[in-house]
């Protein structure tokens, strides 16, 4: 992949940064650089997005640069609440895009996050991208509401005896959750974070 030079340099990124953009060392870059091994495929939809190629140009497939199709753009929201729909939230923050290919996946928005529970993966002032669901597997990071407040951004874990939402700081506990409470309280999950766009990066 040795365009990948060549496009970080025209963007002036340093591999360091591009590194960090990308959650992988310096050292991971410079042999993608070099051709002595590839990212996954995950990881190129993510470089292709960043030089807004496409995944085929990166990989040689293609012999001139051609944008990706238009992103599409999302909302980022401030908070999201229960009961209140999402195209009647007015706290829109911003906007980001994102590729075709996500947005086909289904329907999805921008959280600012709020708080230190996700650090140091996740910290404030960062943009989540959440595609809209009511159910996730254990391991996902997931957007909950519990007993109507105000969104949390946790990682999930599920058992027979109910569910564990887990923050990344340790300084702060993880909350258990029963069946029972699940369904009284409740506890619902409204999304799947599908991509974390660091804002407070240096």
């Amino acid at each position: 992949m040795k365009v990948l030079k060549e496009l970080r340099k025209n963007k002036k990124i340093t591999q360091a940064k591009l590194a960090e953009m990308l959650g992988v060392s310096r050292s991971t870059i410079s042999m993608w650089e070099i051709d002595e091994s590839q990212p996954d495929n995950d990881t190129l939809v993510k470089i292709a997005d960043i030089f807004n190629v496409s995944t085929d140009f990166l990989l040689g497939q293609e012999s001139d640069l051609i944008p990706k199709r238009k992103g599409v753009k999302i909302p980022v929201l401030g908070r999201v609440q229960a009961g209140i729909p999402f195209d009647a939230i007015e706290e829109i923050l911003d906007y980001e895009e994102i590729s075709p290919e996500m947005a086909a996946t289904g329907d999805h928005f921008g959280l600012r996050v709020r708080g230190r529970s996700m650090e140091p993966r996740i910290l404030e002032g960062d943009v989540v991208i959440v595609r809209k669901q009511s159910d996730v597997d254990t391991g996902d990071t997931a957007i909950v509401l519990v007993n109507g407040s105000e969104a949390t951004v946790k990682k999930i874990k599920k058992t027979k005896a109910g569910l564990t939402l887990i923050p990344n700081n340790p300084a702060f506990d993880p909350m258990f959750y029963t069946p029972e409470e699940i369904m009284t309280l409740p506890v619902q999950i409204i999304g799947k974070v599908v991509e974390l766009r660091g804002k407070n990066r240096f």
